[in-house]
């Protein structure tokens, strides 16, 4: 492990891990003999620590505090980071030598650290609170507050409040009707709103309600206890929502928006490319796997694109992992650093003699709380599983399922929160997709992939101990560079995997809403309109500008469908695959004809077999196509059929010739010759 990745220091925690071999592994990044006591009589070898320029790796997370403390009176927070050990690994019941997932946990926090940081987006919260709720409870809070918020509370009743003799916030009664928005920006309307009148007594009186009334706030305090008013509450920012029944919860939400005034950064979770977005066109809906998977409600359909509102957005990264183009890219972290994180922890731990890895992904706060309770309650991790904590489990998507199998994965095993039950599908449907991959290459993927949504610590371990697996999906593990777009990585991964796989076939089925296939398309009923290649979004149909004819590029094509929703003639069907000849990559000709040449001119301008066909429908069927020449206009390009028209002695596009104007001499010249003018005029 090269030095100028930092120096660690490592405690075996009063003696209760093993870790001389670590240390001697560590070897010259370790920045002091292996410490028992580093918290407490050995603060000072910490602190010595601090002294050296480069950064400094605590291999202890539960004394975070106290060393960040020290470290911020030292001026060198900045250089600090914190890996729990002991729990992932060290206080374990596996006899196996703990030394390699170490090692790979080490240089796991070594590839976090550099990976590139999120785009923020400065958020401001002026501290205009709504506190909503019942009675006096609802009255307790609004008054708790008004110190640090500026509080106005609307009461959906008020039969047991006992009101102050001085109020320092308007009062209302009302429910809401709508709630829109996050921190900063939340827009109310009411139905049965009405203001307290300041002449109530013994309890609240208001003036009339009236419906439909409308306001702006920075935070919402909820404690209705009513069903809520938005999307994922648990998610949206600046929305606090406790039950009133429950003290301990209503004090928690308090203090927490207490907090929520001036400026906050909020991580740009993800990134939209509207260029390849395949949602919609000409008002036919293609994809909408976005749409379906966000549980915030983050996402709006636009019409033919899609716009993510970054206030809502909680960062699960379903969106992401479901987008068959990637024209959404999650960012917290980027693709290219997560999957150099899964394959250098994997890698890692092989290379430092580990064998038989198991990577377990989980939501990084409760995915620590699950494991720590599994190691100070139990048997602990096995020695072989190789936990990696992100922002949210849900944003991995098959990719880096793949990704992680061909850096020698033996099984991938997936912790969610409970809370997060309802949001777990397309997770499950990324999952199902990377079976069918492995399915398709050869491999048996039963056990390979489990998604464990649980806060039991025994049912992890349970899961964990759940087989058989079967033997190993590749002989030596690979290494894939993620560069380039989602689809690009994907084929990467997928074909490399596919290449260590002897005895997999060059093409195999998936499942139907795979984002790989093909498309066919009955060439006796297509009349090349091409309005599938303009509706196409990922650029897999092309035409031909030298004659009619349709091109497919079966690596492009993302299965959204608007080609075969688009097409007029319905004479287009989807084939959902994976093709890994070099074919795949090239265009291949679908449906081809000889073009119409124009009689007159000779310039092409459309397909024989359509004008063959317009031609026995009409010729001798339609009263425009009666003689031989009307018919011969079928065979002419726009310019020519013009022409030949104007020329016809019967064409309706002549009109005769302009009259002749009347003069005072007409009338002279008639009345001299004896004739009335209109003879005269008609001689003339």
């Amino acid at each position: 492990m090269p030095a100028s990745k930092g120096r660690i220091l490592v405690c075996n925690c009063f003696k209760t891990m093993a870790l001389d071999d670590t240390a001697q592994a560590l070897g010259e990044r370790l920045a002091a003999p292996v410490c028992s006591q580093l918290c407490r009589d050995e603060i000072n070898v910490f602190e010595t620590a601090l002294e050296g320029d480069s950064p400094l790796t605590v291999a202890c997370t539960q004394e975070a505090p106290l060393f960040r403390e020290i470290a911020e009176e030292a001026g060198t927070e900045d250089r600090v980071r914190f890996v729990n050990i002991r729990e992932t690994a060290g206080w374990s019941a596996d006899t196996v030598d703990p030394t390699p997932k170490i090692l790979a946990l080490l240089k796991d926090a070594d590839n976090a650290s550099a990976a590139r940081p999120t785009p923020v987006k400065t958020i401001a919260s002026d501290g205009l609170c709504l506190v909503y709720g019942a009675g006096q409870a609802a009255l307790d809070a609004a008054l708790a507050l008004e110190d640090s918020l500026s509080v106005t509370l609307v009461l959906t009743s008020s039969d047991d409040v006992v009101l102050p003799s001085v109020l320092p916030f308007p009062i209302f009664r009302g429910h809401i009707k709508t709630l829109k928005g996050s921190l900063g920006t939340f827009d109310v309307v009411l139905n049965g709103y009405a203001p307290m009148l300041p002449s109530s007594r013994r309890t609240p009186e208001f003036l009339m309600p009236r419906d439909g009334a409308k306001s702006s706030c920075a935070l919402v305090v909820d404690l209705s206890g009513e069903i809520a008013p938005i999307t994922a509450p648990q998610k949206r920012d600046g929305y606090l929502r406790a039950d009133p029944a429950d003290p301990l919860a209503v004090a928690r939400i308090l203090r927490d928006a207490g907090d929520l005034v001036g400026e906050f950064e909020k991580p740009l979770y993800v990134a939209y490319d509207a260029d390849i977005c395949a949602h919609s066109h000409a008002g036919k809906t293609g994809c909408s796997n976005c749409l379906d998977a966000c549980p915030a409600g983050a996402i709006q359909s636009t019409g033919e694109k899609v716009a993510i509102d970054a206030g809502i957005c909680g960062g699960c990264g379903s969106c992401a992992a479901s987008c068959p183009t990637g024209a959404i890219n999650y960012q917290y972290p980027h693709r290219e650093d997560l999957l150099g994180r899964v394959q250098g922890l994997l890698i890692g731990y092989q290379e430092a003699g580990g064998s038989a890895p198991v990577l377990l992904i989980h939501d990084s706060d409760h995915g620590a709380d699950v494991i720590g309770a599994l190691a100070r309650f139990s048997d602990g991790l096995p020695g072989n599983v190789l936990p990696m904590g992100l922002h949210a489990a849900t944003g991995f998507g098959h990719e880096a399922m793949i990704a992680a199998f061909l850096a020698g994965a033996e099984r991938i095993l997936f912790l969610s929160d409970p809370a997060n039950r309802d949001e777990l599908l397309p997770l499950k449907n990324e999952a199902e997709l990377a079976r069918a991959l492995v399915t398709g290459m050869g491999h048996t993927a039963e056990n390979r992939i489990t998604i464990v949504c649980d806060s039991d610590p025994d049912k992890l371990a349970e899961a964990l101990s759940a087989g058989p697996v079967a033997l190993p999906l590749i002989s030596a593990p690979r290494r894939i560079a993620p560069v380039g777009g989602k689809r690009d990585v994907a084929r990467l991964a997928i074909t490399t995997f596919h290449s260590a796989s002897p005895d997999a076939p060059a093409l195999f089925p998936l499942p139907e809403k795979a984002p790989y296939g093909r498309i066919e398309i009955d060439s006796d009923g297509c009349t090349l309109c091409l309005s599938c290649v303009s509706a196409c979004p990922a650029g897999a149909l092309s035409d031909n500008p030298d004659r009619p004819q349709v091109s497919f590029i079966e690596s492009a094509c993302v299965q959204c469908g608007l080609c075969q929703t688009t097409c007029p003639e319905n004479v287009i069907s989807l084939e959902a695959r994976f093709n890994t000849e070099a074919s795949a990559m090239q265009p291949v000709v679908l449906h081809s004809e000889e073009p119409a040449t124009c009689t007159s001119c000779g310039k092409a301008f459309g397909t024989k077999s359509t004008i063959e066909r317009i031609k026995s429908q009409l010729a001798g069927k339609h009263h425009m196509f009666r003689s031989d020449a009307q018919v011969n206009l079928i065979e002419m390009c726009d310019d020519c059929r013009i022409n030949a028209q104007w020329n016809m002695e019967d064409s309706l596009l002549r009109t005769s010739p302009r009259p002749r104007l009347r003069t005072t001499d007409d009338y002279l010249e008639a009345q001299e010759s004896g004739l009335s003018v209109e003879d005269f005029l008609k001689e003339h």
